[in-house]
C-alpha cells in the first residue's frame, strides 16, 4: 500500500525531508525533536500519530478540514485535552516550504479564506493508504477500500492457489515487520497448497 498524499506545492521536493506519512516510523528522528510538527487528518490514525509525536515535539498541530473529527470519541478527547496539541479546524495545508528540508507550511482556513504561514519542522500525513491491489480486483475479492480479503488465519484469497501478504491485505498494522510475518504465513500456505495438488 502507498500512503495517500496531499499533492501540495513543495511536497515532492521535501518528501522525506520533513514530510512523512508515518509518525511512528519517523517521528523520533533528530530532525523532528523539540520541533513544531503538523499532522494532517481527522481519524483515529491521525489522533494516534499526534499523540505519539508529543513524546518528541515541542508542539503538535492537527490540521483538519472539518469542524469535528471522524476519530472515536475516546481518541478525539485524548487529543483535544492534551496540552501539547493544538487543532486547526476547517483548515488544510496548501504548501510546504523549505530548501533542503521543511521549514514552514502554508495553512488555508476554509471559513475565513485566510492563508498564513507557520514554521514547521515536520509534516505528517495521516489521511489513509491505498493498497496496490487494483490489478487483482477483477478476479480476487477486495473490500470497499481495495484491500484483498483473505480467509481468517490464512493468506488464502477468494481464488484457490492465490495468496496475499503484507500491506495489500493489512489495513491495520502496515509495518515492515508485520508484512514479513504475513510473508512467512503465505510461504507456508503456498507450500501446503502445493503439497496437496
Amino acid at each position: 500500500a502507498f500512503a495517500k498524499r496531499l499533492h501540495v506545492v513543495g511536497e515532492d521536493e521535501l518528501w522525506q525531508k520533513g514530510i512523512s506519512a508515518c509518525a511512528v516510523c519517523d517521528g523520533a528522528l533528530p530532525l523532528f525533536r523539540n520541533g513544531r510538527l503538523f499532522v494532517v487528518g481527522g481519524g483515529d490514525t491521525a489522533m494516534e500519530e499526534a499523540l505519539f509525536l508529543t513524546k518528541y515535539a515541542k508542539e503538535v498541530f492537527i490540521v483538519h478540514r472539518r469542524d469535528k473529527f471522524r476519530a472515536s470519541g475516546f481518541m478525539a478527547q485524548k487529543v483535544i485535552s492534551h496540552p501539547k496539541i493544538q487543532i486547526l479546524w476547517n483548515s488544510s495545508v496548501v504548501q510546504a516550504i523549505g530548501s533542503s528540508r521543511l521549514q514552514s507550511v502554508v495553512i488555508h482556513n476554509h471559513l475565513t479564506d485566510e492563508k498564513y504561514t507557520e514554521s514547521a519542522n515536520g509534516l505528517f500525513y495521516a489521511i489513509g493508504h491505498q493498497p496496490n491491489s487494483s490489478i487483482f480486483s477483477s478476479f480476487i475479492d477486495t473490500d470497499v477500500d481495495g484491500y484483498i480479503i483473505v480467509k481468517p488465519g490464512t493468506s488464502q484469497t477468494s481464488l484457490s492457489g492465490i495468496f496475499a501478504a503484507g500491506d495489500v491485505c493489512d489495513k491495520i498494522y502496515r509495518q515492515a515487520i508485520t508484512a514479513a510475518g504475513f510473508g512467512c504465513m503465505a510461504a507456508h500456505d503456498v507450500d501446503n497448497y502445493l503439497q496437496h495438488l
